[in-house]
């Protein structure tokens, strides 16, 4: 990932930054959880490919995603297969997804700020996948390739029966301490990336730096009947 600079210097002006971002949005109309909304999701993104721009490589994008309400069947099949747990009833856990640094003793020390933030908020950890990728299948380009980040699952139970609302900001309040903790933590190099995609009981999101005719392939989740 490259960062420009946000203050002015020279002829920059950071106020001429804008985003020109394209989005789609495809929903069941009585709310029901459906592969096809999925589907169409994955058709939409894939038209929308001349609203996004590319890098000096064809097959280098500057970020493609998906945000979906949580897939319950798909989860609870990789609990089980991952961490032969049954996860608690719908609205009690969350799965985030987490770029981490490549090195393995700044992604350990990572994790392990935001399972002690977890533990501060009484939260339990259930456990940590990494998540499937193929880079190759979607042929990434090779400056994406070179910032391609480890990405890793986790999943979080409520510790006690609460609402999901009040679990939702207790989502929302180990996100943003494990965030803002490790972004001032000198023991993190500001070239290894950490960040939060998502840490939500009802919604996640899979993204990258990818074009549009990526994201599904890259991610092997999405293309899953249960998901």
């Amino acid at each position: 990932m490259y960062f420009k600079p946000k203050e002015q210097i020279g002829l920059y002006d950071s106020a001429f930054e804008k985003d020109s971002c394209g989005v789609g949005f495809v929903a069941h109309i009585e709310g029901k959880p459906s592969r096809g909304i999925v589907a169409d999701a994955s058709i939409i993104l894939r038209n929308m490919d001349h609203r996004e721009a590319r890098g000096a490589e064809e097959n280098t994008g500057d970020g493609a995603g998906i945000l979906t309400g949580m897939p319950d069947l798909f989860f609870r099949r990789i609990s089980v297969d991952e961490f032969n747990v049954e996860l608690p009833e719908a609205g009690q856990f969350a799965v985030g997804i987490l770029f981490l640094p490549r090195d393995e003793i700044q992604r350990k020390y990572c994790k392990n700020t935001i399972e002690k933030f977890c533990n501060i908020e009484e939260q339990k950890i259930i456990g940590w996948r990494t998540l499937p990728i193929k880079p190759n299948e979607a042929d990434i380009g090779q400056s994406a390739l070179v910032s391609m980040p480890h990405l890793e699952q986790l999943f979080i139970a409520a510790e006690e029966k609460i609402s999901q609302e009040e679990f939702e900001r207790k989502l929302y309040v180990i996100r943003k301490r494990t965030s803002n903790f490790l972004r001032q933590d000198p023991k993190i190099d500001k070239e290894e990336l950490f960040y939060i995609c998502s840490l939500s009981s009802k919604t996640i999101v899979y993204k990258g730096m990818l074009t549009c005719n990526q994201l599904f392939a890259y991610f092997p989740d999405l293309q899953d009947n249960d998901y």
